[in-house]
């Protein structure tokens, strides 16, 4: 998005200068340590450009700004780049209005209304203008969550490594005991709470840019049943006690090259890790985890746009606690098996998705609201026909649960809706191959 260019007449040009404007919260350093060029560096004039409309991008993935453009003057082959930048609102709460369910439809098959949680999330972005991230989420109501957490990009000294740290307690009314025919069974306690978890965690990150980064996360973790848990399903941990207690180490990796992170049309996306679960006291019994994504995203012509990627994981150790033997059906899940815990030890999935852009209106202006930093809603909406397939590998509870060791087949038809603050809502009509029919609801990008 070029906002005014003065064209150089000769073939290389120098970055003389780099300006910046609009950034009134955040700091000079954290825009520029983006940019792949310096002040000094030869460019040949034929690429420039490209170079400027790249770090645009760049900038944009920060995900601080509602948009990023750019202007250069060239003056005897001396380029002047000048980014000019509208920064989002850093502080806003936002409240919790929830189902205590995996999904929506999970919630609609019991039609509860004491199954909702309610509370707030307090987010301070950008903290001190240094893209840090202060959150805080305090949640009453069926399920109860108190988190706080810390995220530092750039550590003192340092504009490659940063840190995160943050503590959880969560506590429910009701626990999912068991798995069988592939639903979860729940268990609700008339008095106290059945499953209490509590955390700490800490992560060292290694960040080469916005698209490249590492983790190595090292986290404590106390959980909690109550007896009558126990008597229902002595395999929700495996052991004979109402409480364990394990350290676990993750290491990440992620390569993000898409054009934007919301709702990408274009490149990829790649993530892998390894963790490994230390139990403490015999109370339980240790396995690694290894998992693996990747996905591409391909523009076509007259605004089509294909998505294809797969995930993995395989996951080693033995005498495997029911609460471990997650596998589809939470985050990564077959479209169309959205009522459905497909538990396991490994699993595999591919998705795959076609979509038609059928408007997209860059800035709907709102002129009862005077900041320019709310009063202008981004808009796009965007019809998708999919198709998915997984498989998951159960070897120690797959005999009560069919949809374990069986290619399982989902394809459908959707609306995506895309809106300011990187929403993005979605309906599903789909249909899976045990012939169940649905539409469902969900927000984020699908893949």
């Amino acid at each position: 998005m070029v906002a005014g260019a003065s064209p150089c007449t000769v073939p290389v040009a120098v970055i003389h200068e780099v300006q910046l404007q609009g950034n009134e919260t955040t700091k000079d350093f954290v825009l520029l340590r983006e940019l792949t060029f310096q002040v000094g560096d030869s460019v040949k004039v034929e690429n420039l450009e490209n170079l400027l409309e790249e770090n645009r991008k760049r900038i944009y993935n920060l995900r601080l700004f509602h948009y990023v453009n750019y202007s250069y003057t060239c003056n005897e082959g001396l380029v002047i780049v000048t980014y000019q930048v509208q920064e989002r609102v850093y502080l806003y709460p936002i409240p919790i209005f929830d189902f205590a369910d995996r999904n929506f439809n999970a919630w609609l098959e019991k039609k509860d209304l004491n199954r909702i949680d309610y509370g707030f999330t307090l987010t301070r972005k950008n903290f001190r203008g240094r893209n840090e991230d202060v959150r805080l989420r305090l949640q009453h109501g069926f399920n109860r969550r108190i988190e706080l957490s810390y995220r530092v990009p750039y550590l003192a000294g340092s504009r490659n490594f940063g840190y995160e740290i943050g503590v959880a307690d969560y506590r429910s009314h009701t626990i999912s005991y068991n798995i069988l025919n592939n639903r979860q069974y729940f268990f609700e306690q008339e008095e106290g709470m059945p499953i209490n978890r509590t955390g700490v965690a800490a992560a060292i990150i290694h960040r080469q840019s916005v698209q490249r980064q590492s983790a190595l996360r090292l986290s404590y973790n106390h959980e909690e049943i109550s007896d009558t848990v126990v008597s229902l399903n002595p395999d929700y941990f495996n052991t004979d006690k109402t409480n364990r207690n394990y350290i676990r180490v993750d290491l990440s990796r992620a390569v993000n090259q898409r054009n934007t992170f919301a709702y990408p049309l274009t490149g990829s996306y790649f993530d892998a890790g390894i963790g490994h679960a230390f139990f403490l006291n015999d109370t339980g019994t240790g396995f690694t985890t290894a998992r693996a994504k990747y996905v591409t995203y391909t523009a076509l012509p007259h605004k089509f746009y294909y998505t294809v990627g797969a995930e993995a994981q395989v996951r080693i150790g033995s005498n495997f606690a029911v609460t471990d033997n997650i596998a589809l059906g939470y985050r990564s899940l077959v479209r169309g098996y959205e009522l459905y815990v497909v538990g396991g030890q490994h699993y595999g999935l591919f998705k795959q998705g076609l979509s038609r852009e059928l408007f997209n209106i860059k800035g709907i202006h709102l002129k009862f609201i005077r900041s320019p930093k709310l009063n202008t809603v981004p808009l796009a909406l965007y019809l998708n026909a999919f198709t998915d397939a997984g498989y998951t590998i159960d070897n120690t509870y797959e005999a009560s649960n069919p949809l374990t060791n069986r290619l399982l087949l989902g394809g459908g038809i959707g609306l995506h809706v895309v809106t300011f603050y990187d929403i993005v809502l979605r309906g599903e009509y789909t249909v899976n191959r045990e012939g169940d029919r649905g539409l469902y609801l969900n927000m984020g990008y699908p893949f």
